[in-house]
C-alpha cells in the first residue's frame, strides 16, 4: 500500500478522486483486519507469554497508523478541486485563469496528504513485521508456550524454506485447471507437501480475481515459526557393513 500510494501523482481534479476512492477503501479494509487479529492476540494464551505486552503494543500502533493514512488520503480528497458550476455572481467557470490557480493552489497540498499517508503506511509495515518477529522471539525463549504445530517431514521443511525465499507462485493451466507451484528460484514444489502446508496455515496462497492468473504465496507466521523451532526429520542412514578382516597370510618357510 506504500508504494501503491507513493507512485501517485498529485494532479488535482477527477482523476485524482478516481485513484483515492479505492485505496481509502482498502486501507480502511486492512484496519479491520488489524483489529481483529489484535482482539484475537489479546483474547489469546499469548498474553501469558512474557514480553508480549510490547507485541500487543506494536500492533496497536498499527492500528493508530493506519488509521493516520486514511486521513491523509481523506484530506487529499478535501484538498482536491473537482469542477462545478459557481454562485451566480462569481467568476465564470471556464475561466482559465481561475482554474489554473485552484489548482495550482492544490496541488502542494495534496502532495503533502499523499506523503503523510505514503509515510504511515511504511510505519504499518514496520509494525507488522516487529509484530511478527516478537511473537516468534516470545515463543521460541519460553518454549511451553509454544502452539501445536505439525511435525513436518524433511520434504514439507524444505518447501516451506523454499517458500520462506519468496518467490513462489502458483500457476493454473487454462486447458484442465491443472495447478502447478514453482518456487523463486525455478525448482518446481511437489503438490503433497505443498498441500499439507496450506492445510495447516503454515502458508497463504493469494488468491487474485482470476482463477488463471499467478498466485503469490507466502509463508504465515506459524509457518516461520515451524522453520525456526524444527529441524527436518532425517531418516538415519543404514550403517555400512564392515568388510571381514582379511586372513593372515601364512609365513612361508
Amino acid at each position: 500500500m506504500k508504494t501503491n500510494v507513493s507512485t501517485l501523482t498529485a494532479q488535482p481534479g477527477s482523476d485524482m478522486l478516481e485513484q483515492l476512492t479505492p485505496r481509502i477503501a482498502q486501507v480502511h479494509e486492512l484496519t479491520g483486519r488489524v483489529l481483529v487479529r489484535l482482539a484475537a492476540l489479546d483474547n489469546s494464551q499469548y498474553t501469558l507469554v512474557p514480553g508480549s505486552r510490547f507485541t500487543l503494543d506494536a500492533l496497536g500502533s498499527v492500528v493508530e497508523a493506519a488509521s493516520l493514512a486514511a486521513l491523509g488520503l481523506a484530506r487529499a480528497v478535501a484538498d482536491n478541486p473537482l469542477e462545478g458550476a459557481a454562485f451566480a455572481d462569481g467568476p465564470p467557470l471556464d475561466d482559465a485563469s481561475v482554474r489554473t490557480a485552484r489548482l495550482a493552489e492544490a496541488a502542494p497540498r495534496l502532495a503533502k496528504s499523499l506523503g503523510d499517508a505514503a509515510h504511515q503506511l511504511d510505519l504499518c509495515a514496520t509494525g507488522c513485521q516487529y509484530t511478527a518477529s516478537f511473537i516468534i522471539r516470545d515463543l521460541k525463549e519460553n518454549a511451553e508456550h509454544l502452539p501445536p504445530l505439525p511435525q513436518l517431514t524433511r520434504a514439507q521443511y524444505t518447501a516451506l524454506e523454499k517458500v520462506a525465499q519468496g518467490g513462489t507462485r502458483v500457476s493454473r493451466s487454462l486447458r484442465g485447471g491443472r495447478e502447478s507451484v514453482r518456487a523463486g528460484d525455478g525448482s518446481t514444489l511437489h503438490s503433497t507437501p505443498f498441500t499439507v502446508l496450506a492445510n495447516n496455515k503454515l502458508i497463504r496462497v493469494h488468491r487474485g480475481t482470476s482463477a488463471f492468473l499467478d498466485q503469490s504465496v507466502t509463508v504465515t507466521a506459524a509457518g516461520r515459526l515451524a522453520l525456526d523451532t524444527q529441524k527436518p526429520t532425517r531418516t538415519p542412514a543404514p550403517a555400512m557393513a564392515k568388510a571381514p578382516a582379511p586372513a593372515a597370510a601364512g609365513r612361508r618357510r
